[in-house]
């Protein structure tokens, strides 16, 4: 039984898909939630947000991603724990057990594009057995015009089933978890995992091997606007601010998780933000908390009181990793069409759980490349499943690794040739710990990290002295507007400079230890712009 209403003329036999239930094409918000309580798979809280658990992941299954190994993209992708292989005939066994378990099951399809760029765009098809899942992809994608859903053609299918588990011995996966992104078959099979993430971080997969190859840089970053038409980019690892700080109330949000930039500029890759909430704060982030607050939101694995069905942001009992997937209309200060023109600035964040690194610091190209390659956090536990909630540094190349499918140095390069060709100014800066390591010393408050922000990219550091910081090298501002002066001197916090002196040390050396594996792709000058770690000299 198939509804033809919203329907595209590309029907689900081209994808393999026969001997269907319902199918529900390209249904709207109001008709997915009827649909979500109907087939109990969330519940509605106050307000009117949707409330789904994703079951044993509450974060990616980093070790289940797959690429299947074929001739004519074997030599291009960055083969590694990222990117794992995994045959064609692996693939294709699994394919038919899945469609196998499709037959007789509804389905939801949602008609996307990812890319606002028209030059650029890609349409895609998200097919899962789940209402809220396409409710998901609904609110994160870019969607089709209603005149456009006749004539869609997918470039690129997902096809999820977080029922559906693989057989490790016959499938060639590592779990009964799987996602596996098919180059040749323009295809992605998820499965085992109802975590919605992995549907928005395969597309991304799919466009950082696309747009490379077509000079666009694909970044792992959140972009806004200024009122002087002033692009700011900003990159970092989950829990590093990235959309937080992005959704400034005196600049426009383009967009908070993926671009691209082109030789026109930079264009948002998405239509919706996928925002980590646990602890957030109305008075800190009031535009991302309102989203929480708004009819469309999805929450997943965020608490709430059955009986009043008022949620609990500070109840982190399921995991770390609480997240809102919600359309970019539910922020208020959004720049509508997702594109706009160069950067003028690039901000590093880095959440250093160490408290070592300045809080603000200004880099030169060099400098840049070298701490994109090296994409440095200190996380405490979240994203990916099985995280404990001990600090530990990550480096995760551009920002985002896992999603990388080329070669760290592809990306590199590109944004290299961008920055010097438009004079981009970049930053770091550190919204991690002051006062000593985690345990010890506290969070920089989110004020201060907002002044940085705001004081970097307006300009207003132009004329501050600088100093260079010893181990980093960056240049760290003598003062800044909104900022106690203390605070920006990393060493001055610590009430025990000998063991600030020894930590900083260990982590410049955890930098050039995770930096070996790029030295021969990059120049010495890249190479050279690292931390320092041998005969510093130490001022009392």
């Amino acid at each position: 039984m198939e509804s033809k209403k919203n329907a595209s003329n590309y029907g689900l036999e081209n994808h393999g898909i026969v001997n269907y239930g319902q199918t529900y094409w390209n249904l709207g918000t109001p008709a997915l939630y009827e649909e979500v309580i109907r087939r109990r798979e969330g519940n509605i809280v106050h307000l009117g947000p949707l409330v789904v658990r994703t079951g044993q992941y509450t974060g990616r299954a980093a070790q289940d991603k797959f690429i299947v190994e074929q001739s004519d993209s074997k030599s291009k992708v960055w083969w590694g724990k990222s990117n794992q292989p995994i045959s064609e005939r692996n693939f294709e066994i699994l394919f038919h057990r899945l469609l196998a378990y499709i037959q007789g099951r509804d389905l939801f399809i949602q008609d996307c594009f990812a890319g606002a760029d028209p030059r650029y765009r890609l349409p895609i098809r998200v097919i899962t057995e789940s209402a809220w899942h396409s409710l998901f992809a609904r609110n994160l994608f870019i969607q089709a015009k209603p005149e456009e859903l006749q004539n869609h053609r997918p470039e690129f299918t997902i096809i999820h089933m977080p029922h559906f588990h693989a057989l490790p011995s016959l499938d060639g996966t590592n779990s009964e978890t799987f996602i596996i992104l098919n180059l040749a078959r323009k295809m992605v099979l998820i499965g085992g995992t109802s975590y919605a993430g992995e549907i928005k971080k395969s597309v991304f997969s799919i466009l950082n091997f696309l747009y490379p190859q077509n000079s666009v840089l694909s970044m792992h970053c959140s972009a806004n606007l200024g009122r002087d038409g002033d692009v700011a980019l900003f990159f970092g690892l989950s829990g590093t601010g990235k959309t937080s700080l992005s959704a400034d109330p005196e600049r426009s949000l383009i967009g908070d998780d993926e671009h691209g930039w082109s030789d026109s500029g930079i264009f948002n890759f998405e239509g919706g933000c996928y925002a980590k909430v646990i602890r957030l704060s109305p008075e800190a982030e009031p535009d991302i908390y309102e989203t929480t607050r708004k009819f469309g939101t999805i929450l997943e694995n965020v608490a709430f009181d059955p009986y009043t069905r008022k949620i609990d942001l500070n109840d982190d009992s399921l995991t770390e990793n609480t997240r809102a997937a919600y359309p970019l209309t539910h922020i208020n200060n959004i720049h509508r069409g997702g594109t706009a023109g160069h950067p003028k600035n690039v901000v590093f964040l880095t959440s250093d759980a160490f408290g070592v690194m300045p809080l603000l610091a200004r880099l030169n190209t060099a400098q840049a490349m070298y701490h994109f390659i090296s994409g440095y956090t200190a996380k405490l536990g979240g994203t990916e499943s099985g995280d404990g909630a001990q600090p530990k540094a990550v480096f995760s190349a551009c920002y985002g690794a896992p999603f990388m499918v080329l070669h760290p140095f592809e990306y590199a390069k590109l944004l290299e040739k961008r920055l010097k060709s438009q004079n981009v100014k970049c930053w770091l800066i550190n919204t991690g710990w002051t006062g000593g390591p985690y345990g010890v010393g506290s969070r920089v408050k989110i004020a201060y990290s907002r002044a940085m922000v705001k004081a970097a990219i307006t300009g207003k550091l132009d004329d501050i002295p600088m100093m260079v910081d010893p181990v980093f090298g960056f240049e760290v501002p003598t003062a800044c507007p909104g900022v106690p002066t203390e605070v920006l001197n990393p060493r001055n916090t610590w009430p025990d400079k000998s063991a600030y002196d020894i930590k900083v040390l260990e982590l410049g050396r955890l930098f050039k230890d995770n930096f070996k594996a790029y030295e021969k792709e990059v120049s010495a000058e890249v190479v050279n712009a690292g931390p320092l770690t041998e005969n510093i000299p130490v001022t009392a």
